[in-house]
């Protein structure tokens, strides 16, 4: 599927704005609350968060299919709370791809422009235009039964683009698609949207879908917006333990640890072992909690053999798990130290349904880290191991309230 910025016709883009949008399910159940956010004209906006966040409520307001409890939605800087779903000039891709069985590709692709009304000879230069884009040109005169769940998928998307709407929405496109053919999906449809330039707002479960896609990414909680960044911004600099957690494959590893002034600075002593802390801004929120748990978040990349002169605090332990991928090794390695097991955490693992694992994890003195290696390792289960740990890396988090304390970490 490919695109060139010449052969696509001109079309007005429009930026999305909220402005304290609220929603309220009876029960009562508030599945957005206070969403303050604004896309820009053009720009490929994710929404990302567990099941039952309220992203998919979000999109549906801005569509029109739900209607909003409080604040206002905006397009092209004008309120659309009390415009018809029809009026909004906005295209939406569902997760179904929702074809008619007994159309045509091409029928299927033009039923939109046929209700509108629009000369014969517009409807077809649409339609084969967006085919073309679409690798669909061969594929016009077959229903829907004769495709694959890809070229099915590529429909929706030519039913959306003929329509040249002034927005794009996206409702988990790709969720009914295998493991393979999604990587291939995402990447044509960044493509295409980046050629089109139109403005488009994505929703995803799946938080690699929303790294490698989004200009920016937005992650909700709770019908809450947590932070909304850059894809690298948020994984260099979450803003609080619940996006750490979230965003990252592996997942960020958690630890609890405890502050203490250490030749002239602050240490985290995990177990028995102290850690330097190497940001100053981190060690200066540090020095607010001394003597008190905090947790500590270390990425599986920022973990390095010591045995292959990795510089930094060491952590020792025991090789578990080994998992050798060609290019890198995933090591699980038990070390001394209290598992983080709060509030967020707890969250997190029910979204992935390891609540009973977590939770049994309460109390215990050692936890597993998690560690992206070079395959020069030569460790195997059983064996221990060092692990050194880069200090400018080091993430920290307050347990109650799960704020990020000081850098955060940084790029």
């Amino acid at each position: 599927m490919t695109a060139s910025p010449a052969t696509i016709s001109s079309r007005s883009v429009a930026g999305i704005t909220f402005e304290g949008v609220s929603k309220d399910f009876p029960g009562p159940t508030r599945a957005v609350s206070g969403l303050d956010l604004e896309v820009a004209p053009g720009e490929f906006m994710v929404f990302v968060g567990p099941s039952g966040c309220g992203k998919t409520t979000a999109l549906r307001m801005v569509a029109g299919l739900e209607t909003i409890t409080e604040g206002r939605i905006l397009i092209e800087n004008e309120p659309v709370n009390d415009v018809a779903a029809k009026d909004r000039d906005i295209a939406m891709v569902f997760q179904t791809y929702a074809l008619y069985p007994h159309m045509s590709v091409f029928d299927n692709m033009a039923f939109g422009l046929k209700l509108r009304k629009l000369p014969r000879s517009d409807i077809e230069g649409r339609v084969r235009h967006a085919a073309e884009l679409l690798g669909l040109s061969d594929l016009l005169d077959r229903k829907p039964r004769a495709l694959s769940g890809g070229q099915r998928q590529r429909v929706a998307m030519g039913r959306a683009i003929v329509r040249e709407p002034k927005a794009f929405l996206m409702d988990e496109p790709l969720s009914n698609l295998d493991a393979k053919l999604r990587v291939q999906m995402r990447a044509e449809i960044s493509a295409l949207q980046r050629d089109l330039g139109v403005t488009t707002i994505y929703v995803t479960h799946d938080q690699v879908e929303a790294m490698t896609m989004g200009d920016r990414v937005a992650v909700l909680r709770r019908g809450e917006l947590q932070q909304v960044a850059p894809p690298q911004e948020l994984y260099d600099q979450p803003t609080n333990l619940f996006v750490a957690g979230f965003i990252g494959s592996p997942a960020m590893n958690l630890v609890l640890a405890t502050p203490h002034r250490s030749n002239g600075g602050m240490s985290l002593r995990v177990g028995s072992t102290d850690v330097q802390v190497g940001d100053d801004r981190t060690a200066a929120a540090l020095a607010q909690h001394e003597n008190e748990d905090v947790v500590l978040g270390i990425r599986p990349e920022h973990l390095a053999d010591a045995a292959f002169g990795g510089e930094g605090p060491r952590i020792g332990g025991t090789v578990r798990v080994r998992e050798t991928l060609g290019s890198e090794v995933m090591v699980h390695v038990e070390i001394e130290g209290r598992p983080a097991v709060t509030t967020d955490v707890r969250e997190l693992a029910a979204d992935t349904g390891e609540e009973d694992t977590v939770a049994g994890m309460a109390g215990r003195t050692t936890t597993i880290l998690v560690s992206r290696l070079s395959p020069r390792t030569t460790a195997k289960p059983g064996d221990s191991l060092d692990l050194t740990l880069d200090p400018t890396k080091l993430h920290v988090f307050d347990p109650l309230t799960g704020d990020a304390l000081g850098g955060g970490g940084g790029p």
